[in-house]
C-alpha cells in the first residue's frame, strides 16, 4: 500500500518502468521512488495542497494503510480528479512505444515485487536512509526499478515530492514543555534527557513519523521528559513535527540525550492521557504491526473527498479482503518504551469576520507596538525581519491569528499569560491578550533601552575626553609646541630641584632618579614608581623657610586673644621667642601640654603658630598601630606613601612649621610596630636633624619644626618618649576664669553660631555663674561651651516661634539662586514617583553655592536669661549641693583626689559595725572600688592608727575589739593613688576618739607607718576642688609648699594652705581642742557575765 502524499508538483511516472516501488515498514518513502509509481498503460498524477500552517523548511511523510482511513470515514486516495495537461498526454504517447517491448520485463518485476511485500514486513530497502532532519526516508533506488524508470525520463520530467503532516492523528507521544508553551509555525529547541524518550524520539525519526504533542507544564519548576498526570500540564497544546534531533555530547556519563528541533503545526486539546505504567502494562500483549497494504485500485477508493488522486489501467496487487485486516494504530510501536501516549483532538479556530473594525484596530496597534519595540530592541527586529519574509505569512492584516502567535512567541511573558493566547480559539480574544504581552514587553524594553543609554552616555562622555585629548596632543606634536611626554617630565622636574636648596646628597639621589627615568619607557611598571618618587623629592621644601614673628607684644596679644590665663604656656612660648629674637635663629623644640579634657590643649597649638607666624600642621596619633604612618611605607609596595611628617612639609611648604600631634599618650601598639619607638627619633632634637623616611630614603632635616604634643596624662607615655618632651601642665580652670572665658570668648561665639548676633539676647552673669556651679564642674570648659549654645539656640527657637512665620516668611530667605534650586528639586520629586533611579542624584540645577539668606530679627525682639528661668533652657540642676555633708558625723573626712577631668572632692566614711565589748574580734573591711594601691594604703592607715593609739591613748583599746568598715563614695567609680593615706588615718582616728572633723578642711598627702607625710600631685587640680566644695583649710604635704606658692592668688583665695611634715602635724590641726583625758578613757564595754565573775572574785 502506498503512503498517502501531498505534492506540491505533478508527477510525470515514465512507463519504462518496470515494477512498483516498495514500501518500507516505517511508511515513508523517499522523492525518487515517488516518482517511479507507474503503471504500464498510464500516468500517475499527483495533486497536492498546501495547508496555511504548512512551513517551507522539509516536512516528513506520514502513512496509513486503508482499512484505517475507511473507519474514519474517508479513502486513502481521496482527491479529486484532475484532467491530464498537453504536456503529459505528450509524454504518454512518446513513451507508449517503449513500454510495449518491455511488457514481459514489466510483469515479471511486478510479481517479484508482490511477492516480496506479501511475504514479509516491508523493512526498507538497503538504500534508503532515515533523515533526522525532516523524518522523511531518502534513497537511491538502486535495484531493477530505479533503472529501469532513469532510462525513459527525461531531465525536464524529474519533480521532488513534497512531504506533508497528517490533517488528523489521533494519538501522538506527549512531552511536557516547561517556562513557556510553543505556538504553531514557531520553531522551539527543547533537551530530551530522559534516555527512553529520546530512543523513542530516535525511532519514530527512523520510521518517518516524527510527531508529538507538546504540553506546557503548569508548575514553572517542573523538570521531566514524561506526563504522569494530566493534570500537571495545560489540556490545550501544540501538534509538532521533530525537524531535526543530536545527541547530546556524553558528559558525566550521560550519552543518551538529545537535543531537538520541533516545528508546531496546530492546535491540539489533550483528551486523555495514557501514562508510562498503562504502556508497560499493555506492553506483553502488542499484537505486530501489520504490513502495509500495496496500492488498491482507484475505482475502489475513489472519493469526492481528498487530497491526491491516482488513475491506473490494471492494478499489479489485489488487495486483502476487509475481513483480514487487523486494527492497527500507528503509535503502536511506542507502546514498548515508557513514554507519556496522549489521545488528542485538533482545536480549529472560531470564524471570525475578516472586516471587522476590532480585529483591524487591534491588528494595527499590535503591528505599531511592534515596530517600537523594534527600534529599541535589535533581537525584536531580527525576528519581525525573519517573520516578514517568510513566505507563509503574506499579508499580516490578513492574518491576525498568525500575528497573535507571533506576538506572544516573541515576547518574554509570564507562562500562564502566554497558556492563555495559546488556549485561545476565538481571533479576537486571542489578539488581545496577545497586545496585552506586547505591551508589557513593550515598558521592559523601554526600561531597558533607557538604562543603556544612560550607561552609554557616561562611557561616552570619558571616550569623548580621552580621543580629545589624544588629538590635542598629536596636533600639538605635530606643531612641535609640545615635545614627548617624558621629556617634558624630566625637565620639568629640573626645573623645580633647581629652585630648592638640596642637599648634596639629596641631589646625588635626585640626579640618579632623574637619568633612570630618561631611560625608561613610560609603559615600564618602573616608570611610575621612580616619577613618583621625583615628585615627593621635588616637593619637600628645601631650603625654604617661612619668616617668623620674634615680637614679644605681638605673641603676647594674639595669645591672649585666643585664651584666658594658661600663664605657664604663655610665659614659655615668650621665653621660646626671646631666645629666637636675640640668637637671630631658632631651633625646633618638642612641647608636651598635659591636662584634662576641654582647657584648650589643642587650640593653643594654634595659636602659638599665629604668634610666631608659622605654619600649621595636626595630626592625631591616637589609636596609632602602624609605624608607616610615622616613617612612611617602602617604595617597593603598591601605594606606598611617606610617613606624615613629610606629607606635613610639603602641604606647609616650609621647613619651620607647627607640627601638632594630638593625644601622644593614647598612641596604640599593633603588629605592624611600635609608633611609640618610631617617635623617639622625631621628638629627639639631637636625631631628627636627619630624620630618614622610609620612603624618601633620604635625611631630612626636622631640626627647624617646632614639635607640640598635647595628652591628658603621662601615666601611658612611655618613660624614653616623655624624657625626650619638655612637659606644661594645664590645670582645670577655677570659677572666676570659667566666667571669664564664658563672657570674652564662648558666649559671642555661641549668639553669632545661633543667628543671634545683632539681636538683644542676654545671659546674665548669675545665670554663667548658675550653669558653672550647678551645670559644668569639670576642669575644662567644653562642657560649658556646649550649655551656652543650647541656651542661645533656645532663644533662636522661642524667637521664630513668638514672631511667627509672618514676619519671618520664607520666601524672603531664600536667594534668587536657591529659589531656582528648590522648583528643580520639586520638580524632581514629581518626577521621582516615575523614576526611581532620577531621585538618587543631585542634578546641578538642584544645587548652589548660597541657597539662603540670613533674615534679620525685629528690634523690638528682647530675651533675658537668668538664673531664674534657666531651667527652661538646659533643665534641671545636675549637682544640687557642694559637699555630701554640710555636718560631718564622727568616721567621715574630705580628701582631695586628682582625676583626668581635674579635682575632685572625696570622702572616706568608717563606721563601727559591731558593739565593742571584750569578747569581739577586730577587724577591717574596705569597700569603694579602690585599685591596688590605694588598698594598701588603707592597710597603712588603719596599722599606723592602731599604733598612734596605743602609743598616745593606751587604755582606750578601741581598735582592739572594733570590727570597722570603711568606704568611698562613688563605687562606679575606680579609685587608686596613695595621696589619701591621711585622710584614711584621719576618718580612722576620727571613729576611735568619736571625735568629728570640720566639714571645710580637706587633706591630701601619702602616709607611711611611721607618720611620715609625703609628696603628692595634682595640688592646683585638687585646690580648685576644694574650693568648688566649699573648703577653708587645705593640708597638704609641706614638700608641696612650693607648688603652692605658685597658684594664682584667684585660686588660693579663701583658703587656708597648712603644709604638714608628719601626721602629728595633721592631728594637731584637726583635733585642736580634743580631751585627752576623755578620749583615753576605754570604750569597750564589759559583759554581765564578765562582771559577776570579777564579783566573785573580789569577795
Amino acid at each position: 500500500m502506498l503512503p498517502r502524499q501531498r505534492l506540491q508538483q505533478r508527477i510525470l511516472a515514465p512507463t519504462n518502468c518496470t515494477r512498483i516501488l516498495t514500501v518500507s515498514r516505517n511508511f515513508s518513502i523517499s522523492s525518487a521512488r515517488a516518482s517511479g509509481l507507474i503503471r504500464r498503460h498510464g500516468a500517475l498524477r499527483l495533486r497536492t495542497q498546501m495547508i496555511t500552517n504548512s512551513y517551507p523548511a522539509s516536512a516528513s511523510l506520514f502513512s496509513t494503510y486503508t482499512p484505517l482511513r475507511k473507519q474514519k470515514g474517508q479513502g486513502f486516495f481521496d482527491e479529486n480528479v484532475e484532467p491530464l495537461s498537453e504536456e503529459e498526454t505528450k509524454a504518454n504517447a512518446e513513451n507508449k512505444i517503449a513500454e510495449e517491448k518491455e511488457v514481459s520485463q514489466a510483469k515479471s518485476s511486478s510479481s517479484e515485487s508482490s511477492s516480496g511485500n506479501a511475504g514479509q514486513g516491508a523493512p526498507e530497502g538497503p538504500d534508503s536512509k532515515g533523515s533526522a532532519a525532516g523524518g522523511a526516508s531518502s534513497g537511491s533506488g538502486s535495484d531493477g526499478s530505479g533503472d529501469g524508470g532513469k532510462r525513459g525520463r527525461k531531465p525536464g520530467d524529474r519533480a521532488l515530492a513534497k512531504p506533508v503532516v497528517p490533517e488528523i492523528y489521533p494519538q501522538v507521544m506527549a512531552i511536557p514543555i516547561a517556562k513557556r508553551p510553543l505556538f504553531p509555525g514557531f520553531y522551539k529547541a527543547i533537551t530530551i534527557k530522559d534516555p527512553n524518550v529520546a530512543a523513542a524520539i530516535t525511532e519514530m525519526i527512523k520510521r518517518g513519523q516524527p510527531y508529538v504533542g507538546a504540553f506546557l507544564f503548569k508548575d514553572e519548576n517542573a523538570d521531566d521528559d514524561v506526563i504522569h498526570d494530566a493534570n500537571d500540564v495545560y489540556d490545550v497544546g501544540v501538534f509538532a513535527q521533530i525537524t531535526s534531533a543530536f545527541p547530546m555530547n556524553a558528559t558525566g556519563g550521560e550519552g543518551t540525550s538529545l537535543t531537538a528541533i520541533l516545528y508546531p503545526h496546530r492546535r491540539i486539546r489533550l483528551s486523555e492521557l495514557i501514562p508510562p505504567r498503562a504502556a508497560d502494562a499493555s506492553k506483553g500483549t502488542a499484537t505486530a504491526e501489520p504490513t502495509p497494504e500495496p496500492i488498491p485500485k482507484p475505482a475502489e477508493e475513489a472519493s469526492p473527498k481528498g487530497d491526491v488522486v491516482a488513475s491506473f489501467e490494471e492494478s499489479a496487487v489485489t488487495p486483502k479482503p476487509d475481513a483480514a485486516q487487523k486494527q492497527y494504530e500507528p503509535t503502536s510501536f511506542l507502546k514498548k518504551y515508557p513514554v507519556s501516549l496522549v489521545n488528542v483532538e485538533n482545536l480549529a479556530e472560531e470564524p471570525y469576520d475578516p472586516k471587522s473594525q476590532v480585529i483591524k484596530a487591534v491588528t494595527n496597534e499590535i503591528v505599531n507596538v511592534f515596530k517600537e519595540v523594534a527600534s529599541m530592541n535589535s533581537l525584536f527586529r531580527d525576528q519581525i525581519s525573519t517573520f516578514s519574509m517568510s513566505q507563509s505569512t503574506g499579508n499580516v492584516m490578513s492574518e491576525p491569528a498568525k500575528l497573535a502567535d507571533f506576538a506572544a512567541a516573541v515576547s518574554a511573558g509570564e507562562p500562564a499569560e502566554l497558556q492563555e493566547v495559546l488556549s485561545s480559539l476565538n481571533v479576537e480574544e486571542r489578539m488581545h491578550k496577545a497586545l496585552l504581552v506586547l505591551k508589557k514587553e513593550h515598558v521592559n524594553a523601554q526600561l531597558q533601552s533607557k538604562i543603556t543609554k544612560d550607561v552609554e552616555s557616561k562611557i561616552t562622555k570619558r571616550q569623548r575626553e580621552y580621543w580629545l585629548m589624544e588629538q590635542m596632543k598629536g596636533i600639538r606634536r605635530e606643531l612641535g609646541i609640545e615635545s614627548d611626554g617624558k621629556d617634558k617630565l624630566v625637565e620639568r622636574f629640573k626645573e623645580k630641584a633647581d629652585k630648592l636648596a638640596m642637599p648634596e646628597a639629596v641631589r646625588k639621589v635626585f640626579d640618579d632618579e632623574l637619568n633612570k627615568l630618561a631611560h625608561l619607557e613610560p609603559a615600564a611598571s618602573e616608570f611610575n614608581v621612580t616619577r613618583n618618587y621625583l615628585d615627593w623629592l621635588t616637593q619637600i621644601p628645601w631650603g625654604q623657610r617661612s619668616a617668623e614673628n620674634f615680637g614679644i607684644q605681638n605673641a603676647m596679644k594674639v595669645l591672649d586673644e585666643d585664651h584666658y590665663g594658661l600663664k605657664d604656656v604663655k610665659d614659655r612660648i615668650l621665653e621660646f621667642i626671646a631666645v629666637g629674637k636675640l640668637r637671630g635663629t631658632v631651633e625646633g623644640k618638642i612641647l608636651c601640654f598635659v591636662g584634662p579634657p576641654g582647657v584648650g590643649k589643642t587650640s593653643i597649638g594654634k595659636s602659638i603658630a599665629r604668634a610666631l607666624n608659622r605654619e600649621y600642621y595636626r595630626f592625631s596619633v591616637g589609636g596609632l598601630t602602624d609605624v608607616a604612618e610615622i616613617k612612611g611605607h617602602r617604595r617597593t609596595y603598591v601605594g606606598a606613601l611617606p610617613g606624615r611628617v613629610i606629607q606635613a612639609l610639603k602641604k606647609c611648604k616650609t621647613e619651620n612649621p607647627l607640627i601638632l600631634i594630638d593625644e601622644i599618650d593614647k598612641i596604640g601598639r599593633g603588629y605592624q610596630g611600635d609608633p611609640s619607638s618610631a617617635l623617639l627619633e622625631l621628638l629627639d632634637p639631637e636625631q631628627n636633624s636627619s630624620f630618614l623616611d622610609h620612603y624618601m630614603d633620604v635625611p631630612v632635616d626636622l631640626s627647624k619644626v617646632l614639635f607640640v604634643c598635647t595628652a591628658n596624662m603621662t601615666d601611658t607615655i612611655p618613660r624614653p618618649l616623655l624624657d625626650r618632651m619638655e612637659v606644661i601642665r594645664l590645670s582645670g580652670y577655677v570659677s572666676d576664669e570659667k566666667m571669664a572665658i564664658a563672657e570674652r570668648y564662648l558666649a559671642p561665639q555661641a549668639q553669632d553660631l545661633a543667628g543671634l548676633k545683632d539681636v538683644d539676647v542676654n545671659v546674665t552673669k548669675d545665670a554663667i555663674e548658675e550653669l558653672i556651679k550647678s551645670y559644668c564642674r569639670e576642669s575644662g570648659v567644653r562642657n560649658l561651651k556646649k550649655q551656652i549654645e543650647k541656651v542661645y539656640r533656645k532663644s533662636a527657637l522661642k524667637i521664630v516661634q513668638d514672631l511667627g512665620e509672618e514676619a519671618l516668611p520664607e520666601s524672603e530667605a531664600l536667594a534668587d539662586e536657591g529659589k531656582a534650586a528648590l522648583e528643580e528639586s520639586e520638580q524632581k520629586k514629581d518626577d521621582a514617583e516615575k523614576d526611581v533611579a532620577a531621585a538618587t542624584e543631585a542634578t546641578p540645577e538642584e544645587t548652589t553655592e548660597k541657597p539662603r539668606v540670613a533674615l534679620k530679627v525685629p528690634e523690638s525682639v528682647h530675651v533675658v536669661i537668668d538664673k531664674n528661668n534657666l531651667k527652661d533652657y538646659v533643665g534641671p540642676p545636675v549637682f544640687t549641693s557642694d559637699r555630701l555633708y554640710d555636718v560631718t558625723p564622727a568616721g567621715v573626712t574630705m580628701g582631695l583626689a586628682w582625676t583626668q577631668l581635674g579635682g575632685a572632692a572625696m570622702y572616706i566614711e568608717s563606721i563601727l559595725q559591731a558593739a565593742l565589748t571584750s569578747n569581739t574580734r577586730p577587724s577591717l573591711e574596705i569597700t569603694g572600688n579602690l585599685k591596688q594601691v590605694m588598698k594598701e594604703s588603707s592597710q597603712i592607715a588603719y596599722s599606723f592608727a592602731k599604733s598612734m593609739m596605743a602609743k598616745q591613748f593606751p587604755d582606750n583599746q578601741f581598735f582592739e575589739h572594733a570590727k570597722i568598715h570603711v568606704h568611698v563614695p562613688e563605687g562606679a567609680v575606680q579609685k587608686d593613688g596613695p595621696s589619701a593615706g591621711i585622710t584614711m588615718a584621719t576618718s580612722l582616728l576620727s571613729l576611735a576618739l568619736d571625735a568629728p572633723v570640720g566639714p571645710t578642711i580637706a587633706m591630701t598627702g601619702e602616709l607611711t607607718l611611721t607618720g611620715k607625710v609625703l609628696r603628692i600631685g595634682g595640688l592646683r587640680e585638687k585646690t580648685v576642688a576644694a574650693r568648688r566644695a566649699g573648703c577653708k583649710m587645705i593640708i597638704f604635704p609641706e614638700d608641696n609648699m612650693s607648688d603652692w606658692l605658685e597658684l594664682p592668688e584667684n585660686i588660693k583665695e579663701g583658703i587656708e594652705g597648712r603644709p604638714a611634715s608628719w601626721y602629728s602635724e595633721v592631728f594637731e590641726l584637726i583635733f585642736p581642742g580634743l580631751d585627752r583625758q576623755k578620749a583615753n578613757q576605754c570604750r569597750v564595754a564589759k559583759d554581765k557575765k564578765s562582771d559577776s565573775e570579777s564579783k566573785d572574785d573580789s569577795e
